[in-house]
């Protein structure tokens, strides 16, 4: 007798049933959130790996001296990757890396929200920590495009987020733009390599030389294609550490690492201002706690088979998987650009691309990419909508439809291309009829019946809703109720939705609807 509750295969049976309900994670059938090799020898790997240090707590590398080698060993592949050399050698800018000031070091992260949020807390305290005393808020500047996980750190760290409007056609910032608002109140500019909404390469050289010219600290965010920009296949303007100027840098190995969620890691320039990094404390009766990154106990699982993987892969084998990638991209970008009604947004650089309306073309001729997801959704692909917004200056920025392309997809770009020319409407070349697009405001009218109260209510809200009204406004959109917690089968309504909506209110039925699947039911 082992004094189980229930028999170990019956458990892993249902969980094998419940897997089922997921979207596929392999076969490159969702272009979003997977990131899939299509190496099934690196998934064994990783799992190998993984299995290995399963009891291992990362909270101690001292203790766990597994954990020090393999983080060492991440952290000296990526800083080789991003050009920040090692110790005692001369970088790409020609600076001696013996200096502690200039040497590149790094952490492994549980991933890029992680690394990001420690590449604002350093910063942050970095900026107090030649200011002691003031009462001033330090500030972020950053485009609108940079990833929402900078909205957190700001929110989590007590900064202010000063966001700056880009090319409402191409995504495209201007330096000159980061440059008007930079100050003494500013702990921090963030850039991305490339943005995750729509691809765009910032300038980092011209904003680091900037940012260099005033003493401000510059993040690049590399965190979903840092490693594949790595080793890209076409020429690039230079991004990484080879900029000087650039004083951090995040880039996730459960990416184009190709390792399992979550790892990433965040490195910096400059041992001292790494060192603002670090939690500590003596102030307790317990042992003395000094932690590198949010957590305390932590997987080393993920780290890993991250580390087992560079290890295995080297140089030539992730200049592999990035070729692959890089011909896929191109294929499924010319597919959209030969289809009437549609438009590439920008140029983007690197595995990824938002696809918006020809806004050029005669308008019973354009395909709505909401709709045109939801459709090729339904043939089995899926790819993940993103709503338009307004900026700062007035400028709109295009509801798109975002492509995350792996190394697998290649194996099936001419089904996905065919998919997504009849998804958009056409058997051929054109849109035949387009696709229009979904009126936010129109949905709002249809659900007026429905809504308690009618639709003055649910405007006149705000983020103060209590819980079950917020329930039952979801109930009334169609949002909450269905089985399993699963979304409904057409999004583009949702996401017109999210548009028309005031932002607060929003964001406030978006909290309950996550929390609503996941609280226990019966």
């Amino acid at each position: 007798m082992n004094g189980f509750r229930r028999d170990p295969e019956d458990v892993l049976a249902e969980l094998a049933a419940l897997r089922e309900g997921d979207a596929p994670t392999h076969g490159g059938r969702v272009l979003s959130y997977v990131y899939d090799s299509g190496l099934a020898e690196l998934d064994e790997l990783s799992a190998r790996a993984a299995r290995l240090v399963q009891p291992v707590n990362g909270l101690d590398p001292t203790t766990f001296t597994s954990v020090a080698a393999m983080e060492a060993g991440i952290v000296g592949f990526a800083r080789r990757v991003f050009h920040g050399e090692a110790d005692g050698v001369g970088g790409a800018d020609g600076a001696d890396r013996s200096d502690s000031a200039e040497v590149v070091v790094g952490t492994v992260t549980s991933g890029g929200t992680e690394s990001c949020l420690l590449a604002v807390k350093t910063a942050r305290d970095a900026w107090r920590s030649v200011r002691a005393g003031t009462p001033r808020v330090p500030r972020i500047v950053a485009p609108i495009t940079v990833h929402a996980a900078f909205h957190k750190a700001a929110e989590y760290f007590g900064l202010a987020l000063d966001l700056v409007p880009v090319d409402p056609q191409t995504g495209t910032l201007a330096a000159s733009a980061i440059e008007d608002r930079l100050g003494d109140d500013v702990a921090l500019v963030v850039v991305s390599a490339p943005s995750y909404p729509f691809a765009t390469l910032d300038p980092v050289a011209d904003v680091a030389a900037v940012c260099r010219a005033r003493g401000i600290a510059l993040h690049v965010d590399a965190c979903i294609g840092g490693f594949a920009l790595g080793f890209w296949p076409d020429d690039l303007p230079t991004w990484d550490f080879a900029v000087p100027g650039v004083t951090s840098l995040s880039a996730d190995l459960h990416k184009y690492g190709y390792a399992p969620k979550g790892v990433s890691v965040l490195l910096t320039r400059g041992r001292d201002r790494q060192r603002h990094q670090y939690f500590r404390t003596t102030g307790w009766p317990g042992y003395p706690v000094v932690n590198p990154t949010m957590t305390g106990s932590k997987p080393a699982g993920p780290l890993a088979a991250a580390w087992a993987i560079t290890e295995v892969l080297g140089d030539e084998g992730f200049a592999s998987l990035s070729a692959k990638t890089a011909r896929a991209t191109a294929a499924l970008r010319e597919t959209v650009e030969g289809i009437e009604g549609r438009r590439v947004v920008g140029r983007p650089t690197g595995p990824l691309f938002a696809v918006a309306t020809d806004e050029r073309v005669e308008e019973h001729l354009r395909v709505d990419p909401h709709h045109w997801a939801d459709a090729a959704r339904q043939a089995g692909w899926f790819l993940q909508l993103q709503p338009g917004i307004v900026q700062a200056d007035g400028s709109r920025l295009p509801h798109t439809t975002h492509l995350t392309v792996t190394p697998v997809t290649e194996d099936v770009v001419p089904e996905l291309a065919a998919a997504l020319v009849v998804a958009a409407g056409g058997g051929g070349g054109g849109g035949e009829g387009g696709v229009p697009k979904v009126d936010g405001e129109l949905v709002l009218a249809g659900l007026a019946d429905a809504l308690p109260g009618g639709l003055e209510p649910l405007l006149a809200s705000d983020a103060g809703l209590d819980s079950d009204t917020a329930a039952g406004l979801l109930g009334a959109i169609g949002l909450l109720g269905g089985e399993g917690g699963g979304l409904p089968a057409q999004m583009a309504p949702v996401l017109a939705l999210v548009e028309a909506l005031p932002s607060q209110l929003t964001g406030r039925l978006l909290v309950e609807l996550l929390a609503r699947v996941v609280e226990p039911r019966g």
